[in-house]
C-alpha cells in the first residue's frame, strides 16, 4: 500500500502559507465551478469565479456561496447589498480560460465580461447579467447572509427566482446530467476537472 503523508494541526499551521493554502483548499475534494454575475446599482456589470456554490434546500429552491472577508472591496458583494440579485453561472470546458481570469482584481468600473470575453445577457427583466456562455444558470434573489466568527467569511443565502438548462441535460426525472455540457469542477484553487458521470444510484429509504 502506497505510504500516506501526515499532517497534525501544529504541522498545517508551520507550513508554507502558499503551500498550506493549495495542501487544504485541495483537500475537500472537487467543487462546483461557477460564476456569480451582479450588476451595481449604477449598472456596472461584475463577473468572478467562485468555488463555493451549495444546495441548502429544494423546497424554497435556496443556494449559499461563501464570500472571503469583507476586509477588502468586494464587488460581487457590494453589488448583491445594493440590488439585490446576482446570477449563478455554470462553467463548462470552452469557457474555463475566459472564467478564470475572471479572478484577476479588476477595478470596478472594469466589466469582467468584456474583459474576459464573455457575454452578459439580460434574460427575463432580471436585474443580474448571465453568462451567455453558460448551459445551466440561475437568477438569485438574496435572502440574508451570516458571517462565520471563526474566520470572517461570509455565507451568502439566496432563493432561485429563475433557472435555465439546456434542454439537452435534462433527464425525465429532472435530473441533470451536467457532463452533456462538458460542465467543469474545481479542485482547489486553480485546477479545472472534467468530470464524466459513472452510475446513477437507486435512492435508498429505510
Amino acid at each position: 500500500m502506497t505510504e500516506k503523508i501526515h499532517w497534525s494541526s501544529v504541522d498545517l499551521a508551520q507550513l508554507d502559507p502558499k503551500f498550506r493554502i493549495h495542501l487544504i483548499n485541495s483537500a475537500s475534494g472537487y467543487k462546483s465551478a461557477n460564476l456569480i454575475g451582479t450588476r451595481s446599482a449604477e449598472g456596472q456589470d461584475n463577473l468572478a469565479v467562485f468555488s463555493s456554490v451549495i444546495h441548502m434546500g429544494s423546497e424554497p429552491a435556496i443556494f449559499g456561496f461563501l464570500l472571503r472577508p469583507d476586509t477588502v472591496p468586494r464587488h460581487t458583494w457590494s453589488n448583491i447589498l445594493s440590488t439585490g440579485v446576482y446570477t449563478i453561472n455554470h462553467i463548462h470546458l470552452p469557457m474555463v480560460d475566459a472564467a478564470h481570469r475572471t479572478s484577476l482584481k479588476f477595478p470596478q468600473e472594469v466589466s469582467e465580461f468584456e474583459a474576459t470575453g464573455l457575454t452578459a445577457l439580460d434574460m427575463d427583466g432580471f436585474a443580474a447579467p448571465y453568462a451567455a456562455e453558460s448551459q445551466v444558470q440561475m437568477g438569485m434573489n438574496y435572502l440574508n447572509h451570516y458571517t462565520i466568527a471563526e474566520n470572517g467569511t461570509i455565507l451568502v443565502v439566496g432563493q432561485v427566482a429563475h433557472l435555465y438548462a439546456n434542454a439537452q441535460v435534462l433527464a425525465t426525472d429532472g435530473f441533470l446530467q451536467l457532463d452533456q455540457v462538458a460542465t467543469v469542477t474545481i479542485n482547489g484553487l486553480d485546477g479545472y476537472a472534467l468530470p464524466e458521470l459513472i452510475q446513477r444510484m437507486p435512492y435508498e429509504k429505510l
